[in-house]
Parts: C-alpha cells; sequence; structure tokens
C-alpha cells in the first residue's frame, strides 16, 4: 500500500482504487488510541461523529457539538500522524447554508490538521461540494443511511430496498462525483448498490455495510471490539487478544478480501434486486 513510516494519503486511496486493493478504515476519538491504531497499520481513521454515542452516552449522534468533535479529530492526528484523518462535520454544522457550512469546513481543516472531512449529503448539498472543491478542500459525501437523518428516515434503517431506493442512491452518487466529492462514504445499502456505485463514479467508495465492491470499508472501533450492546450485521467478530493484534486482523481481513462476506450484507426486497440490476447502467 504505502512504505513504512509513509504517509497514507487521499491519492494512495485512489491509486487503490483503481488498483483493486481493498483499505481498512477504523473510527478513533482519542490520541492514544490513534497512536495504537497507527502502529498496528490502520491507514484511515474517521472521526465519527458516532463518538456521541459511544463516548458521550447519547442515544443518537445530534446532541455532539463541532467545537468537540474537532477537539477529538485533533487529538487523533497527533496520535496518527501518518494515517489518513477523516474529521466529521456534525449536525447543524453546515445545514443552515453553503457558507456556513463552508466557513465551518474550513475551521475543521485550520484547527484540527486532519486530512479531510466527511458530511452526510443530501441532493441540496451538491453545490456546497462543488464550492468547497472549487477551493481545494477534500470532502466526502456520506450517502446511503444517513444517521443525522434518522428522524426522517424512521429509524436506523438500511437504504437502497427497492429498485427505486436503489437509483436514487447511485444518481446522487453520480451528482457528488461529477461536483468534485474526493469520495463517498457509503452506508447500509445492499451490496448490488454498492457495486452499482462503485461502476458508475470515478472516485473512492468507502463502505459502511455496503458489500465487497467497495474500494475501502469502515467500522465504529467499539462495535468491533463487541464495546456496544448491539452491532449492525455488517461488523466483523473481532480477531485477537488485544487492540493491536484485532486492528491488524482487521487490516488483513479487508486487504485479502475475506471481509466482508454474504452474512455481512444487507438484502434487497425480493423481485427488487433483479428488476434493479437488469437497468442499464
Amino acid at each position: 500500500m504505502t512504505a513504512p513510516g509513509k504517509p497514507f494519503t487521499l491519492n494512495d486511496l485512489r491509486t487503490a482504487a483503481t488498483t483493486k486493493q481493498r483499505v481498512a478504515m477504523l473510527t478513533c476519538y482519542d490520541f492514544t488510541t490513534a497512536t495504537i491504531l497507527e502502529s498496528a497499520g490502520v491507514p484511515m481513521l474517521l472521526v465519527g461523529d458516532s463518538a456521541s454515542n459511544v463516548i458521550l452516552g447519547h442515544r443518537s449522534t445530534i446532541p455532539i457539538t463541532l467545537d468537540l468533535i474537532m477537539q477529538l479529530t485533533a487529538a487523533v492526528k497527533r496520535g496518527a500522524p501518518r494515517t489518513l484523518v477523516m474529521g466529521d462535520m456534525p449536525f447543524g454544522s453546515y445545514q443552515a447554508s453553503d457558507a456556513q457550512g463552508i466557513e465551518n469546513v474550513c475551521r475543521m481543516l485550520k484547527e484540527t490538521n486532519c486530512d479531510c472531512v466527511k458530511l452526510e449529503a443530501g441532493a441540496s448539498l451538491v453545490p456546497m461540494f462543488a464550492r468547497l472543491a472549487d477551493a481545494g478542500i477534500a470532502a466526502v459525501a456520506h450517502i446511503g443511511l444517513r444517521p443525522q437523518a434518522v428522524g426522517l428516515m424512521g429509524g436506523y434503517r438500511y437504504q437502497g430496498r427497492t429498485a427505486a431506493e436503489a437509483r436514487a442512491i447511485v444518481d446522487l452518487a453520480v451528482q457528488f462525483s461529477r461536483a468534485g466529492a474526493a469520495a463517498l462514504m457509503l452506508e447500509a445499502v445492499p451490496p448490488e448498490v454498492g457495486q452499482r456505485v462503485v461502476e458508475r463514479v470515478n472516485i473512492p467508495v468507502i463502505g459502511c455495510g455496503a458489500g465487497p465492491h467497495c474500494h475501502a470499508h469502515v467500522v465504529v472501533l467499539q462495535d468491533l471490539l463487541r464495546h456496544t450492546s448491539t452491532q449492525p450485521r455488517f461488523v466483523p467478530q473481532p480477531s485477537g487478544s488485544s487492540l493491536i493484534e484485532i486492528a491488524r486482523n482487521y487490516v488483513t481481513e479487508i486487504s485479502s478480501g475475506t471481509y466482508p462476506q454474504l452474512a455481512h450484507c444487507y438484502q434487497m426486497v425480493d423481485g427488487e434486486s433483479r428488476k434493479f440490476l437488469s437497468e442499464q447502467l
């Protein structure tokens, strides 16, 4: 992937996508864990708004503030300076206007030294992504299941269950790719949707329960360690007796293609997969 000691960058992720290498990513929220995960060879870390759940004990990602997530992101980058660190933009930090979003994204980059930012993105954010790209900012569009929108979605339900839903996700992915998104994060969709997104866009696709065709895969670290009461179906079984061993084995499972397997995948409604796959690209 990269030479020992050499930082892993967005260009390395792009290269991996074109050469069909699979890249591992984990969430991380503190300096000490970041040092361990970097030493384990995890090339990418996401400082997710999932900290609201697994660190602060909230029932959703909504309560976490921009100031707090920025402190966590800066700490992770200090702990893992050679790792690609992605800062998550929390609820309320970019929804009011493009101007608000761009200002807060710039704050995140300047004050944390993170490598890129992630925004949960509906169609209304396509123009903002074009402006971010024009400013030279690496922004990742998070589509599919968007935890910040669970109130509207009616809970944590996987997306792309029908051909129409799947088609809408693919169309949205194409819009963000054309607008200049640096990458996509695709969460909780059937593998048919993940495969079609990968086929239709020319940027890396990071899957979070999106099937084996994605270029990279991410899970919440606390889910992987079984520190949470329940885990999404796409989280693999941990292998190892220590954090560094579990992380190393996770990286190996992804790079070798042994994860994800069918058991980790969501299924489309009966008959909808055939309908969706019969549609022309």
